[in-house]
């Protein structure tokens, strides 16, 4: 059985204890891949936070600022985490020579890329989107290197096998980068550690920007024809987050489908990339999602066909961090295609919206609560009569078998008896995910009183 198994950052930053309990603990230790994210935070620094949006050293190279210095305090704390490695088996000196020639590579390239640059011969945007992809390939081959290292220290084969192409020339796809890369590894003999980020020429962050990694985690599993596909996270998929109704009470999701998965990455939180789900769905590839540091916890296991047994909620998901924009206008009524001009907008912005309810004179979308979101709403403003926005928060209700009488009753019903008002609703055909949106205070609340009234004792 040959599995590919992606390690996500934090997890990453914990590597002696992936080596220990998850790479070292099988009596067949073989027969595995790993496709490694960068160490939490490292990702951050390179390229911009990924939550909160600080600035990273991209931002000072896009603005002809002094990025060379912050490279080099990148480097500092890549040297810091190698340090931090050095009782599990990393040859510090080895790990640190590695990445100090790395790192004075790419300053070199982004030098020339800025003269290029002030030189306005050429796109900036292009110049741009290859600076991005270069900054951030730096953080999987760093952490790749080190972990093929440690692997191979603690008394098994690795190898390090490094997509991001920085030393060659090859005008390859990301396809076929992956399938030269692994045409002479033999999977049964040696654990190929791979970079998360990987170069093609049609450039995988100016498709999928910060979710490459789990791009390239499905590519390669499609590649090899793996028997199933595992991502090790710092958690369990529970019913509900941990952090808001208690760890006792998140009950881990055994079994689920695509459709769900899909849903969840809708709303924000997502099991895995939905553009990195569909080729492992096509392809009849399993999806496996563990719990890092509970190795002997089988975890949840995603599948193309499953349907729960029974109807019953499985997770409930959503954010706090949305906004309701509604277009009132009376002319609507009768007119076909009004809404077109308003997702056109949306498009200028590439903005995709959450949910959508209308009634004959009014169409409300739910959208992020982002600084692009405020200039959407100006421009609406300009063009509508009314337009109401309020920020909000979404609850989504999922489950791989909802679809049954009584289901959509039972969770309005529990929303209603702790006072909940629910300010829009949707639910499509397909029935496997119920969305209310309500007032962002009761946010918390709601995930609380779903979860015990609909998972707990399902």
């Amino acid at each position: 059985m040959l599995t590919v198994e992606k390690i996500g950052g934090t997890s990453m930053s914990r590597f002696g204890e992936i080596l220990n309990n998850i790479i070292k603990k099988p009596a067949q230790p073989y027969n595995r891949v790993f496709i490694v994210s960068a160490y939490g935070g490292v990702t951050n620094r390179l390229l911009e936070h990924k939550k909160t949006g600080v600035r990273g050293i991209y931002a000072e190279f896009a603005a002809q600022k002094d990025y060379s210095s912050s490279l080099q305090d990148l480097l500092t704390h890549l040297k810091d985490i190698n340090a931090g490695f050095s009782s599990y088996g990393l040859d510090c000196a080895a790990a640190d020579k590695f990445i100090e020639k790395r790192i004075a590579e790419l300053d070199e390239y982004l030098k020339s890329m800025a003269h290029v640059l002030s030189s306005g011969y050429i796109s900036q945007e292009n110049i741009l989107l290859a600076a991005r992809e270069m900054l951030a390939s730096i953080g999987e081959v760093h952490s790749a290197y080190n972990s093929a290292q440690m692997i191979q220290n603690s008394g098994l084969e690795a190898c390090f096998v490094d997509l991001s192409g920085f030393d060659d020339d090859k005008m390859l796809t990301t396809d076929e980068r992956i399938a030269d890369a692994f045409k002479s590894i033999d999977c049964s003999r040696t654990i190929p550690v791979v970079t998360g980020y990987v170069k093609g020429t049609e450039g995988i962050m100016r498709q999928y920007d910060r979710g490459y990694s789990e791009i390239t985690f499905s590519k390669t599993a499609v590649e090899l024809k793996a028997d199933e596909a595992i991502i090790h996270k710092e958690f369990h998929l529970a019913s509900a987050d941990p952090k808001i109704v208690g760890v006792e009470k998140a009950v881990t999701v055994g079994q689920t489908n695509f459709d769900v998965a899909d849903q969840l990455a809708d709303v924000g939180m997502e099991a895995i990339h939905p553009g990195a789900s569909k080729p492992l769905e096509m392809a009849g590839i399993n999806i496996r999602l563990k719990n890092a540091f509970e190795p002997e916890h089988p975890g949840t296991l995603i599948a193309k066909d499953y349907i729960g047994s029974q109807a019953s909620i499985e997770i409930i998901a959503g954010s706090d961090k949305v906004k309701i924009i509604e277009i009132h206008d009376p002319g609507m009524v009768g007119a076909v295609g009004f809404d077109l001009d308003i997702l056109q907008v949306l498009k200028e912005f590439n903005t995709s919206y959450i949910l959508k309810a209308t009634n004959a004179n009014s169409i409300s979308h739910l959208v992020w609560d982002t600084p692009v979101t405020e200039e959407i709403i100006a421009v609406f403003e300009k063009k509508y009569e009314i337009v109401s926005v309020r920020k909000v928060a979404v609850i989504s209700v999922l489950g791989s078998n909802i679809a049954q009488p009584g289901v959509l009753e039972k969770a309005t019903k529990i929303l209603a008896e702790n006072k909940i008002n629910v300010n829009c609703i949707s639910q499509s055909l397909r029935q496997v995910n119920m969305q209310f949106v309500i007032d962002r205070e009761q946010y918390a609340q709601a995930v609380t009183v779903l979860n015990a009234g609909l998972c707990i004792n399902k």
